[in-house]
């Protein structure tokens, strides 16, 4: 490797980890607030939160990475050509193409590294992520008792008005219930105070003062319960010992979700791809085979003209004449019967039309999954081209123009990106051009802007200049 090729592939690094950091941060922080309602509240340690977004970051990765590799190339090369630095070397006979080889190279390693990783690590992490959101949404908030309203402890219920002491274990106006299995009330109990106190991880030892105890007794027969319908009972002091032992007794470690789509790898989604297509062919054979054969309409009489006595059909018969004659009513049940049947059968053409989309949409997210993966290497290719070019053609660095510029660019392709992958989904357009469509729009653009360099015209277009002037115009107000 040629010293100018180190120089620039150090400049360019020392930018590409900065963006990727700094970037990746954000993403993680916005992952936080919207994975906050899922976390809080239900007592996790430091280390199981950690854990999720260690397992959850992998998925990050193909989101930053093209946006990284754009900003990092444009104020590369955009602080080379301000510092005219691109002069020097064209001076000695090195063409700006050819400060781009050794770039071009490490990017079109990272685009290859980018698949591997997608296909081996943000599998395993999406498997670790989505099993462990999963078994934390069996957790129950943490044991809080508040103010107000019912609150689950163990097998029973408990709402109190007031909490005070140092740890607030003191209650005021306590009332208890237990459901039983029939999910029946059969047990109330009252007490103007009461205290808690944790024996230990097993049992919640709850004393109550100055109360009543009503349970419903559960007779054997109707004149029982009609001399004893329950029991009242008070008490001065009352302890309780409540069973918390099930209580967030989960696994975290838990798998039982290995084979969604996001967590497999492209030979794993070809081969579910290929099955889920084959069902879905035969489920749509067999539907229409048996919605052909079987339904009742074929069953329905086959009433021909000539068999329809020529006094129905005579216009001069009046319509009080037409309704005493048995035969129209014999016509108008069949075409009543044929009505209902039509409705029946719409419904259930419906309903299968639902069953069949959601189908096709599993197969269309298999294939989207698969044709990401690969359109990445192109992406990570293109936007480099485009932010390298761009760079040496506006002659800017740092993070002014080229960061607007960076974000207007990288927010269209995503876009497109998802606009494609949504009707991809909703199988308006086929998978492939879904999931290359942002690629395919930006090749054209990124091969233009390389050539229009390879030619040394570093022309400076109108729509550049003006935004330029409107950055400097603006830097020096607030200077």
């Amino acid at each position: 490797m040629k010293i100018l090729d180190r120089y620039i592939l150090n400049f360019y690094l020392s930018r590409f980890i900065s963006v990727f950091v700094i970037c990746f941060l954000i993403f993680i922080i916005q992952t936080f607030w919207l994975y906050i309602d899922e976390l809080a509240g239900k007592g996790l340690d430091i280390f199981t939160i950690g854990k999720f977004f260690i397992y959850f970051s992998p998925k990050l990765v193909p989101l930053v990475l093209p946006l990284s590799i754009l900003l990092a190339s444009l104020t590369t090369f955009g602080t080379l050509s301000e510092n005219y630095e691109f002069i020097a070397m064209k001076s000695n006979g090195i063409s700006i193409i050819r400060s781009m080889v050794a770039l071009l190279i490490f990017n079109i390693a990272v685009g290859i590294g980018s698949f591997y990783f997608s296909n081996h690590i943000v599998t395993y992490g999406e498997r670790k992520s989505y099993n462990l959101r999963k078994n934390l949404a069996k957790l129950k908030p943490t044991l809080n008792i508040r103010e107000g309203m019912f609150n689950d402890i163990g097998d029973m219920n408990i709402k109190v008005s007031r909490k005070y002491g140092d740890n607030e274990q003191f209650l005021e106006d306590i009332i208890l219930h237990n459901i039983s299995d029939d999910e029946v009330n059969r047990l109330v109990i009252k007490a103007e105070r009461g205290e808690v106190k944790n024996k230990d991880d097993k049992f919640l030892q709850l004393i109550l003062n100055n109360g009543y105890r009503y349970e419903d007794i559960n007779p054997s027969t109707a004149a029982e319960k009609q001399k004893y319908p329950h029991t009242k009972a008070t008490f001065e002091e009352y302890t309780m010992n409540i069973d918390i032992s099930e209580f967030n007794n989960v696994n975290l470690e838990e798998e039982n979700y290995k084979s969604t789509y996001r967590m497999q790898k492209v030979n794993q989604l070809r081969k579910s791809s290929d099955t889920l297509n084959n069902k879905f062919e035969f489920d749509k054979d067999v539907f229409g085979k048996s919605f052909l054969l079987g339904h009742t309409l074929r069953k329905l009489p086959n009433l021909k003209s000539s068999q329809i006595p020529s006094d129905i059909i005579d216009t001069n018969n009046s319509f009080l004449n037409l309704l005493n004659n048995p035969e129209i009513y014999k016509i108008n049940s069949i075409l009543s019967m044929a009505d209902d049947e039509i409705d029946i059968y719409l419904r259930q053409l419906d309903n299968k039309k639902k069953t069949f989309f959601l189908q096709q949409k599993l197969i269309n997210l298999h294939k989207l999954t698969i044709n990401e993966r690969y359109s990445l290497v192109f992406a990570c290719i293109f936007l480099f081209l485009i932010g390298a070019s761009l760079g040496s053609i506006i002659r800017r660095g740092g993070l002014g123009l080229p960061l607007v510029l960076s974000i207007v660019i990288f927010l269209t392709y995503h876009y497109i990106g998802v606009f494609g992958k949504n009707a991809a989904e909703d199988n308006s357009i086929s998978p492939f051009i879904g999931s290359w469509i942002s690629t395919f729009i930006i090749a054209p653009f990124a091969i233009y802007l390389t050539m229009l360099v390879s030619t040394d015209r570093l022309i400076r277009f109108s729509i550049f200049d003006k935004a330029i002037e409107l950055f400097n115009k603006i830097k020096t107000k607030n200077d």
